[in-house]
């Protein structure tokens, strides 16, 4: 790999997690769910502000919905599964967005182009292959950054486990060579953190483009056991994937997957915590950890927010939406629709089990949902195994859970015996 690459932007001084930390503005759970329940009550799809409309809702919603034309907001379960299952709702929306950044991407595909593209890609996540990664890789990491801190009594969970473990299992996925790490974690988090530094982001993305593209160019050469060279051999009936649609794919992956594992693996062990007797159910019986997972999920959606367009004048759930018209789909207010949930701002793993979309819905539903469930039920599993008395320190500062695009706590001070 060209030095002259893996050096560009680099500082001694960087550190990813502080970077990250920065991120952790944002509405309390109260604040954010609340307005939205107050909202919710009034209509279940709402128009944003500029447009008429309503201004907490932009507060919420800001840097999700694109263009000048009418926007709105769903506030419902119904709604969020109306606009993601409607094909004429289109994601092309983020091509603007994402595509200086990316390249030409899944994220802003619509079918049939979509479907496609996607048969190929999802040959490399699926739950036998999530299988075969788990005892292999996610299990070894895991317990590595366990033994780092295992001795001492105390550790802070997301800087110590949940924030880096993510990004090295997916790491470990494509197959990049470990001493680099510093390096494309650092570009990860400055694609995430773009719009706050323009700048930063545009050169990370270029860094993981030619990063990539050399990788890619490799594994078609001399494949390997890892999810780039299945990419760059994937074929179903003649279609394969060109490098650039592959380099896309990773740019897009390689953030944003490490991201929202992180998010989500921290709301639930917060909530877990926070709720000690169904902590210790899931230690007794974790059999029941499939289902503290889809809870936590639920309750603390980490992405809260995706895009749509309507192609054509569109009634979502009696409201009609003009053709041209951006509309923000809340994951996170649907998440706590309480006509679908009960006491649904309650984290409580023995509630009656319904879907949640904090994957989405329809044919954009997240193709990593099922590496990100891996990957939380690995780090769980060793935690009860290794700790303890696992609990939260009571003379640090108690976590909160917050942000509006993304959300999570930025700390999780603990003790165990």
């Amino acid at each position: 790999m060209s030095d002259e690459i893996l050096s560009n932007n680099l500082g001694d001084d960087y550190d990813p997690f502080a970077a990250f930390q920065a991120m952790g503005a944002g509405p309390s759970s109260s604040k954010f769910y609340g307005t939205f329940a107050e909202l919710r009550a009034t209509a279940p799809v709402l128009e944003n502000a500029p447009a008429g409309g309503n201004d907490d809702l932009t507060d919420l919603t800001t840097g999700v919905w694109w263009g000048s034309g009418p926007s709105f907001t769903t506030l419902t379960f119904e709604a969020a599964q109306q606009v993601l299952g409607n094909q004429r709702m289109s994601s092309s929306g983020y091509y603007e967005r994402v595509a200086v950044l990316f390249g030409h991407s899944m994220i802003e595909m619509d079918e049939p182009e979509h479907k496609e593209y996607r048969s190929l890609v999802a040959r490399a996540f699926t739950p036998k292959a999530m299988e075969e990664w788990e005892g292999g890789l996610a299990v070894p990491l895991v317990n590595r950054h366990i033994d780092s801190f295992v001795e001492q009594g105390r550790a802070d969970l997301v800087r110590e486990l949940t924030f880096p473990f993510p990004i090295e299992v997916i790491s470990g996925m494509l197959g990049l060579p470990p001493e680099d790490l510093e390096r494309y974690h650092r570009w990860a988090v400055e694609l995430i953190q773009i719009t706050g530094s323009p700048e930063q982001g545009f050169a990370a993305s270029q860094n993981l483009a030619e990063y990539f593209g050399r990788l890619t160019a490799e594994r078609r050469e001399t494949p390997r056991n890892d999810v780039i060279s299945v990419l760059a051999h994937a074929e179903q009936d003649g279609l394969k994937l060109s490098d650039d649609k592959i380099i896309a794919f990773l740019q897009l992956l390689l953030p944003a997957g490490a991201e929202t594992t992180t998010r989500s693996a921290g709301n639930l062990i917060l909530g877990l915590l926070t709720h000690p007797d169904q902590l210790e159910a899931v230690r007794s019986d974790r059999s029941l950890l499939a289902q503290a997972i889809e809870e936590g999920l639920r309750w603390e959606t980490s992405l809260t927010s995706v895009g749509r367009t309507a192609m054509v004048d569109t009634e979502v759930c009696g409201v009609t939406i003009p053709s041209g018209s951006a509309v923000t789909v809340s994951l996170g207010a649907a998440n706590r629709d309480e006509t679908r949930w009960k006491n649904p701002d309650e984290f409580d793993i023995f509630r009656d089990r319904k879907a949640h979309i904090a994957f989405g819905h329809g044919v954009h539903t997240c193709i990593g949902m099922h590496l990100a469930r891996m990957e939380t039920q690995v780090a769980l599993n060793a935690l009860l195994d290794r700790l303890p008395n696992l609990r939260l320190d009571p003379e640090a500062t108690p976590p909160v859970i917050l942000g509006s695009g993304l959300r999570a706590p930025t700390h999780l001070p603990v003790l165990f015996d």
